[in-house]
């Protein structure tokens, strides 16, 4: 019996529309073996319609998007039951999940190592009955990707988060922060925190020690003691001082 796969791709995500390339990644399906059906999906537009043609009857599911629509897609399985194969090409801004699934950068190589591939079981998180697939995060900096505009996104890539970052830094303000886990807690002030399950946000390798295949998350606090700490410790975190090692001094990490 010929292998059948649903590709759900987002036609407006990221710097190279998927659409331009759907005769390429269904003529590499076909040359496998597969009958490839196409669903095109914007999400903004079609929140609060679910998608329906999510369901066990296929080898495996096809996703090109972003990594706020792998979220979205992950959550739709989820909330189904539906128990297949997700493949994910990086077809948004940041990709940091398909980065840490090791996906190359290029579609149609994708296509083909996930064609020539084997499935892997990595983790996902979740929060308040919601999965997230790379990161969650509260405190200041944390909306930059909803707040960056799309047309922004699509013209200057990754400069964009930036760009858009630094109109944020003005607006920075210290929350009281308490957290209780299995591995330690942690009661004060902080600015930030990720809870991460791959390594990066925004393309910043900012949880270096992290592992999508290790069964844990890994919790990252930014301290708010003073603006001239906080300061220091930015400063020493992101030229990966620390890299391979530890973290600096100023960032709790659990």
């Amino acid at each position: 019996m010929k292998r059948k796969a649903l590709f759900v791709y987002n036609p407006r995500s990221g710097e190279m529309p998927v659409g331009d390339l759907l005769d390429e990644i269904t003529e590499l399906y076909q040359q496998k073996g597969y009958s490839l059906t196409l669903h095109r999906r914007t999400f903004a537009e079609e929140a609060g319609h679910p998608l329906d043609v999510l369901d066990n009857s296929w080898d495996h599911i096809l996703f090109a998007g972003g990594d706020g629509s792998v979220n979205y897609i992950i959550n739709e399985l989820k909330s189904r039951g539906t128990d297949v194969p997700l493949a994910i090409l990086p077809a948004g801004t940041a990709n940091d999940f398909a980065n840490a699934l090791g996906m190359p950068t290029n579609i149609l190589d994708g296509v083909k190592a996930i064609l020539d591939g084997e499935e892997r079981s990595v983790d996902i998180g979740k929060v308040n009955g919601t999965y997230f697939a790379n990161v969650f995060s509260c405190g200041r900096f944390t909306d930059i990707s909803q707040k960056t505009p799309t047309v922004m996104k699509n013209t200057l890539g990754k400069l964009a988060y930036y760009i858009n970052g630094i109109g944020e830094l003005p607006k920075f303000h210290k929350m009281g922060l308490k957290v209780t886990t299995d591995g330690g807690d942690f009661e004060g002030n902080a600015l930030i925190m990720f809870v991460f399950n791959g390594q990066t946000a925004g393309t910043l390798p900012l949880a270096y020690l992290s592992d999508i295949e290790d069964g844990l998350l890994d919790l990252m606090i930014l301290k708010g003691d003073t603006p001239l700490d906080t300061v220091r410790t930015a400063m020493s975190y992101l030229p990966h001082k620390y890299k391979n090692k530890t973290y600096p001094p100023g960032i709790v990490h659990i």
